[in-house]
């Protein structure tokens, strides 16, 4: 039994282009002009680009709904600051604070002389900066404990230790009865048996500032003051500093929301250049430079008709959508390269309304089954857990609608006044008409520049250009012989191994500052951040979230086991610990108090707490009970995104484990590693729902059932190739990633959807010559199309930015992959595994005949 037809509305669809086709060549003028005054209109909208940029990193880059903002929502409620006990671990946010890196030179050590004076000179200017004209300065503005400013105690230790001769211990030293963490501010520390500090590579020093709204306008300007005392400071021979604040990600990002328009502008340059030489003719007549032109401008005027009309609603701007242009100019090039192809097929002695109708009955509806797949992908993408996503998704969507729209109004009323041009037999640049052939009183130089107007004779169409008469008389034919299938479907194997291996190798996790510039200051501190502070991670939060018997003995012991399980992960140091817990219980024991009773646990609370104001900040005493109490452990070796994966997830399944209380873990850093537990599954999530998508619409256009099928599985091939490939091109899986390769894999399924229509609307009835046909209409276009877009987009691979040169990656990677799926496989495929919608015609048609 042969396959059904499934092309439910590819008919009256076709019919329906073919009356539009008609519409745009008899009235081309309006079509034409009517997209110029609209973009006009629509691209006033970008004067409010600076109101509507909202690259907040917290809110676009983190999912809207990530456990972590629900933890950090009740430890503000149980645990609110007491900025008279300033406690940086305590912070549930990252707080108001200067900070520099200060690494020795030559590897030397830096607590030692002259590195060490540079570092107290530095650490002095600081002190000494002051605002409002001198009336304001740190001391006035820092964070308090015990009615005095938080200093940074490693000066005073490396100074007394140099003084009494004394050893520093590492990571945990005693100084003034007190202990003192020093994991987070020694970096790159060599210790002896008895774990005394010998040297030390670098040293990182915080101010911290009140974090009140009564100071936050003098503290901003502290902070700017801050930068410019770094910015100028350049006389320290001995030491490299690298210096950073709490606002100095998200000004950094701020400042470079726009910074993609540049790149697009050398890239929509490089595209009309590309663009322009593979449509030139020799012909004078049939030229199509401007056409050329003019289809990379229609991509121009969708970004910028869809970029104004959502900046007018109000639509957030977010960094990511700088990346959207790119993607609208390789799905405008796709499109126009389609067009110039369907076009030059017809038969340039029919009028040019009629010649229109042809073109878009054959063109638009190869367009419309792609664009319409993209336009519902990226509508659902608006339902994302990361705001960023659903802006991208958004300006995204509607640019492809504008784009759709502009190549069959404004790219098609231009072919048709094109083709005008090309009835007249006039010259593609001065307009004048010329003749046909060249007459025999002139040179041969003149008939190289004023002569043109050739077609076909045979066929009544422009005569094909070498590259197209390549795939249909070289390239296709050596495609489908028996022995070349047999390789390409070795090959594809090769592929799809080498692809699947790689996605087991994908890594996830995204470093916050590769959202900024390359030589940023965000950039250059936090790598040496972890570069020499990796050995001690953050110090994690263990929130008993609900009230429980401390007192009890039993109960006691169950939640000292969960702590415990806490400190066997290979990432917590066991020996850094802070118990408010245990230390009220070594209070009662000194005392001889029974802390085993209720009454004496609580009456006996409040003198602990004196003793030990800090802790006090660790237990929610509310109405003669405690709510909530909390706990703090020190990770180890978190040296990268990966470790930070690692890490939250054996916390959480550590808190999920203990029955003996609810247990909560929280750092102010979680709230951007929420996304890892995020990206996975809405990668998952997005391609599935691109699968169906294409499917459904596949189904719906596409005359055969298992060529839509064909069409669907190259989705999960390309998928399969550009995630395992993305692996060996060291690019992780992020929110920024999961963007573009979302996106990307959305577009490149163009490429197969384009092939498959061709093959089975082509008019031969055996499937290597539908497949021969095929890429003898379409081979050329997607090898222009994906070519000039590579090529174009390959400025983005010198870009200081990780997300440009991420989308470089990934794009080049869809793009490729894809134009092998298009001109390689799929044909293979089509003409190897596809039933003939015909077949019961042909065998009714060979029984006649044998008859006979």
């Amino acid at each position: 039994m042969g396959c059904r037809r499934t092309d439910c509305l590819a008919r009256p669809l076709s019919s329906l282009f073919e009356r539009l086709g008609s519409l745009v060549g008899t009235w081309p003028f309006y079509f034409f002009v009517i997209p110029i005054l609209l973009s006009a209109a629509l691209g006033g909208g970008f004067t409010l680009l600076r109101d509507r940029e909202d690259n907040h990193v917290e809110r676009q880059f983190t999912p809207r709904k990530g456990p972590s903002k629900a933890t950090r929502a009740f430890v503000r409620e149980n645990f609110p600051y007491n900025y008279h006990m300033f406690s940086q671990d305590r912070l549930y946010d990252k707080g108001s604070f200067a900070s520099f890196i200060a690494v020795s030179a030559n590897n030397s050590n830096v607590l030692a002389n002259p590195a060490f004076e540079d570092i107290i000179r530095l650490n002095n200017e600081v002190l000494n900066i002051t605002v409002d004209n001198g009336r304001v300065g740190f001391n006035e503005l820092c964070a308090k404990a015990n009615g005095e400013c938080v200093h940074n105690v490693i000066l005073e230790i490396v100074s007394s230790s140099e003084k009494d001769k004394t050893s520093i211990r590492y990571p945990v030293h005693t100084h003034r009865s007190s202990s003192v963490f020093l994991g987070s501010v020694l970096g790159g520390v060599n210790t002896d048996a008895n774990s005394s500090v010998i040297s030390a590579q670098a040293v990182k020093l915080f101010y911290y500032l009140e974090n009140q709204e009564s100071t936050a306008e003098v503290s901003k300007l502290w902070l700017t003051e801050f930068k410019e005392l770094f910015s100028k400071e350049s006389c320290c021979k001995h030491i490299d500093v690298s210096y950073y604040t709490s606002k100095s990600r998200q000004e950094e990002i701020d400042s470079h929301t726009i910074d993609g328009f540049p790149l697009f502008l050398i890239t929509y340059a490089c595209a009309i250049t590309i663009s322009v030489l593979s449509c030139l003719r020799r012909d004078n007549v049939r030229n199509k430079l401007w056409v050329a032109v003019f289809g990379v401008l229609s991509s121009g005027l969708a970004v910028l008709s869809s970029f104004g009309l959502l900046l007018y609603i109000g639509v957030p701007f977010v960094i990511t959508v700088a990346n959207s242009p790119f993607l609208i100019l390789g799905i405008g090039l796709n499109n126009m390269f389609i067009m110039i192809s369907d076009w030059q097929h017809t038969n340039v002695c029919d009028p040019v309304p009629k010649r229109m109708a042809h073109s878009y009955k054959e063109a638009i509806m190869s367009i419309t089954i792609t664009a319409l797949t993209d336009v519902l992908k990226f509508f659902i993408g608006v339902m994302s857990d990361f705001p960023s996503v659903q802006s991208f998704c958004l300006y995204t969507s509607t640019s492809i609608i504008f784009c759709y729209i502009y190549t069959i109004t404004f790219f098609g009323a231009f072919l048709a006044l094109n083709g005008k041009r090309e009835a007249s037999n006039r010259h593609w640049l001065t307009c004048m008409k010329i003749p046909s052939e060249n007459p025999d009183e002139y040179s041969k130089m003149y008939h190289i520049c004023c002569v043109g107007g050739d077609y076909d004779k045979n066929t009544g169409a422009e005569r094909k250009q070498l590259a197209s008469n390549f795939f249909k008389d070289f390239y296709g034919p050596f495609l489908m012989k028996t022995w070349v299938k047999g390789v390409v479907i070795f090959l594809y194997t090769v592929y799809l191994g080498t692809s699947i291996y790689g996605c087991f190798h994908v890594k996830q996790g995204i470093e916050l500052y590769d959202l900024a510039a390359d030589n940023s200051l965000v950039t250059r501190y936090n790598k040496k951040h972890r570069w020499y502070f990796s050995d001690y991670g953050p110090s994690v939060m263990v929130v008993v979230s609900e009230e429980f018997p401390y007192w009890n003995r039993t109960k006691r012991y169950q939640l000292q086991e969960c702590i415990d399980d806490f400190k066997r992960l290979q990432f917590v140091d066991d020996d850094v610990y802070t118990s408010w817990l245990d230390s009220y219980l070594s209070y009662g024991q000194e005392r001889d108090l029974n802390l085993e009773d209720r009454d004496v646990f609580f009456n006996n609370l409040s003198q602990f707490f004196v003793l030990f104001p800090f802790l006090q900040q660790d237990v929610n005493l509310t109405g003669g009970a405690i709510h909530a109490s909390r706990f703090f452990i020190q990770t180890v070796d978190i040296a990268n995104a990966s470790m930070e994966i690692h890490m939250l997830k054996g916390l959480k399944t550590v808190a999920e484990k203990c029955r003996a209380a609810s247990l909560l873990v929280y750092n102010q850093e979680f709230i951007f590693y929420d996304q890892y537990s995020v990206v996975v599954s809405s990668t998952i999530k997005n391609v599935s729902v691109i699968t169906v998508v294409m499917l459904v619409v596949s189904l719906l256009l596409i005359p055969n059932p298992l060529c839509s099928l064909w069409v669907t599985y190259s989705i999960g091939s390309v998928t399969a190739g550009v995630t395992g490939f993305m692996a060996l091109w060291d690019v992780s899986l992020d929110s920024i990633s999961m963007i573009i390769f979302t996106v990307c894999i959305g577009f490149t399924v163009d490429f197969s959807a384009h092939v498959a229509y061709a093959f089975v609307s082509s008019n031969k009835t055996r499937f290597n010559d539908k497949a021969v046909d095929a890429l003898s209409s379409l081979g050329y276009p997607i090898l222009q199309g994906a070519s000039s877009t590579i090529l174009g987009v390959s400025v983005l691979a010198t870009s200081e930015f990780h997300i440009f040169r991420t989308f470089f990656k990934i794009f080049f990677l869809v793009m490729f992959i894809g134009m092998l799926h298009g001109l390689v496989f799929i044909p293979v495929f089509l003409s190897s595994l596809t039933c003939n919608l015909d077949k019961d015609k042909n065998k009714d048609e060979g029984l006649k005949i044998s008859k006979l």
